[in-house]
């Protein structure tokens, strides 16, 4: 069977984080900075190994993981017949994940910059693209908002992705503004979110209710 263009580059990019990870290890400090607070500054460090080599690991796992859903899931059928979406959007993550990870190599490399402006447009391109995938989502039992409503009438499900999928791309840009409150850039990624993620599960459930009166 050909690959498509998402297929081929996903492993790429796994790929390529590992080079990374070996190409610079000799470079890097014995403890390398890992995580940092919603103030932009680092709280966390790890050891060279694993401060270089958890993101590859962490790739990798995801990469894997979801080239099985498709095979594992109750209703695979129905992942087909969206398949060229959930193929992009696991190039869309494992891109924001090694977009992090160079900003990470970056910084312990001597490179100073506000990181929490930084991933702000990472955050608003994985937020539009999930909206992508949700509008086109088929009933799954591993991919979208799966409550028991969705789940249970097809109509109630496309519903909620139709405007889930829009909710997520207008919280993509919300993100965008914390580049202009960069102090509060924290709350611009959660907030929206969490807001679109809640509502969509209460939207199913009224949804459901209405459907069934």
């Amino acid at each position: 069977m050909k690959l498509t263009k998402a297929q081929l580059i996903a492993p790429l990019i796994v790929l390529a984080s590992y080079a990374v990870a070996c190409w610079f290890y000799l470079q890097m400090p014995e403890q390398i900075a890992s995580h940092w607070g919603t103030d932009g500054q680092v709280n966390g460090y790890m050891s060279k190994f694993w401060g270089l080599f958890i993101m590859p690991f962490i790739s990798t796992f995801i990469y894997f993981l979801f080239l099985a859903i498709p095979k594992i899931d109750p209703r695979k059928k129905n992942i087909q017949k969206f398949q060229q979406y959930f193929d992009n959007f696991i190039v869309v993550i494992l891109g924001f994940l090694f977009y992090i990870y160079g900003l990470t190599i970056a910084w312990n490399l001597g490179y100073r910059f506000d990181f929490n402006i930084l991933i702000l447009p990472p955050f608003a391109v994985l937020f539009f693209y999930i909206g992508v995938l949700m509008e086109h989502a088929k009933p799954n039992w591993s991919i979208g908002i799966r409550t028991p409503w969705t789940l249970e009438d097809p109509i109630v499900w496309e519903k909620t992705h139709l405007l889930s999928g829009k909710l997520f791309k207008v919280a993509a840009l919300i993100s965008l503004l914390g580049l202009l409150l960069p102090s509060l850039s924290f709350y611009f990624i959660i907030v929206p979110i969490l807001a679109t993620s809640l509502f969509a599960v209460i939207y199913s459930y009224l949804i459901f209710q209405k459907t069934k009166k």
